[in-house]
């Protein structure tokens, strides 16, 4: 087992660490806040001959992610990273990569998009895409987006997945935030994240050998079967990332839960649902009020998409309500992203119970304890009987 030496590291340079122990071949990007300090270290690993790949400076966030895509059906291994209006810039690149199945690893470091302006930390950028096709797991810590990316790179290639992965991280609450890091060595993430083998075998590759294409133009019944195998791919990945946090156990002595981190769940009365930075502190909020001899509990997502619908009806089966706090806003359901995809899960309950949708820390606002202890206090009275609204706005005056 390789632990790996501790660095002080940011959420960016623990991205760009993991990038390099990956061994891409190419890394296309471009620059936004707040992914930028990513690229810029990137780029000096390349300068001091550490990062032996191409580095492309394209005009835009699409051609980024176009020419990753280029090399990873040449049969090579790409990263590309974005952020907020950078993500939208691609979203035709974006929808491309997942319908024709290359497994690129991209970064988002996530930030709320324009109208009104702003260059703060929220989720709305990954919302605005999460039925893109792609899988996205959503990280709490700078240690969990290093492990989190080797790993993206085993689920992507995976021969029964090839679809491309996000890594999401909150910007400038871990893309800023500085925080002690284990790097493994190289030879131990070679051992778990083989080299990319570039044949029929293993994955479709273009090749004069072989022809083929991508992009094909289809109609009617074809175009229904790659939705489905679409869709197939997606399941197996949920169910594969449950077997990888165990791989990467035993490799690095480091665990997530897989789909989900469950926390004192198990024996709770009532469950707090949300996933990123916020989960730390509400875990927190469960420890006092457990304390207080309150059975609190909390699930934090970490797999967004596929979301882990069994999974989550499992641990909410037998609770008395659930409150599920999200940093973006549904338009048309005037609650969270989040709330929704919990609410339905919901429905494979025998019995139904509230759930309560809190939304807070947009534009970088702090979630701190005392909304987050009072959105757990609005969870509990509402299990036990009180009324109360279905969507509550942390924080708002």
């Amino acid at each position: 087992m390789n632990n790996g030496a501790a660095r002080l590291l940011d959420g960016n340079k623990a991205a760009a660490h993991a990038v390099l122990l990956c061994r891409p071949d190419l890394v296309a990007a471009y620059p936004i806040t707040p992914q930028t300090p990513l690229l810029e270290q990137l780029y000096k690993f390349k300068a001091e001959g550490r990062l032996v790949a191409e580095t492309v400076e394209v005009e835009g966030e699409n051609s980024a992610l176009s020419a990753a895509m280029g090399t990873t059906v040449a049969g090579g291994r790409a990263f590309t990273a974005t952020s907020s209006m950078g993500l939208t810039f691609m979203y035709d690149a974006y929808l491309f990569a997942s319908g024709t199945r290359v497994p690129v690893v991209m970064v988002i470091a996530m930030r709320e998009q324009t109208a009104p302006t702003t260059v703060s930390c929220g989720q709305q950028d990954l919302m605005m895409v999460k039925e893109g096709g792609w899988i996205q797991l959503v990280c709490e810590s700078c240690q969990e987006i290093l492990d989190s990316i080797i790993v993206a790179y085993r689920l992507a290639e995976d021969p029964q997945v090839q679809l491309p992965v996000n890594v999401c991280y909150e910007g400038y609450y871990l893309s800023h935030l500085s925080e002690a890091v284990k790097v493994p060595s190289q030879e131990a993430v070679d051992q778990f994240l083989e080299p990319v083998r570039a044949n029929g075998n293993q994955r479709p590759v273009l090749s004069t050998e072989h022809p083929m294409t991508y992009g094909t133009f289809v109609v009617g019944d074809l175009y229904a079967e790659y939705r489905y195998k679409h869709c197939q791919a997606m399941q197996r990945a949920a169910g594969l990332l449950d077997s990888l946090d165990g791989a990467f156990a035993g490799a690095f002595g480091r665990s997530y839960g897989g789909a989900l981190e469950p926390y004192r769940a198990d024996d709770a009365e009532f469950l707090m649902v949300t996933m990123g930075t916020a989960s730390g502190t509400l875990k927190g909020v469960v420890d006092q009020l457990r304390g207080e001899g309150v059975a609190a509990g909390l699930v934090r997502i970490r797999m967004f998409r596929p979301f882990p619908r069994r999974q989550l009806a499992e641990l909410m089966r037998g609770k008395r309500a659930v409150g599920v706090v999200d940093r973006s806003v549904s338009f048309g359901w005037d609650a969270g992203h989040l709330f929704i995809d919990v609410k339905a899960a919901a429905q494979d309950l025998e019995r139904r119970i509230p759930i309560v949708s809190f939304i807070g820390g947009l534009a970088g606002t702090d979630l701190r304890h005392d909304l987050l202890e009072g959105a757990a206090r609005a969870t509990l009275a509402r299990g036990r009987g009180e009324p109360g609204e279905e969507v509550v706005w942390l924080g708002l005056e």
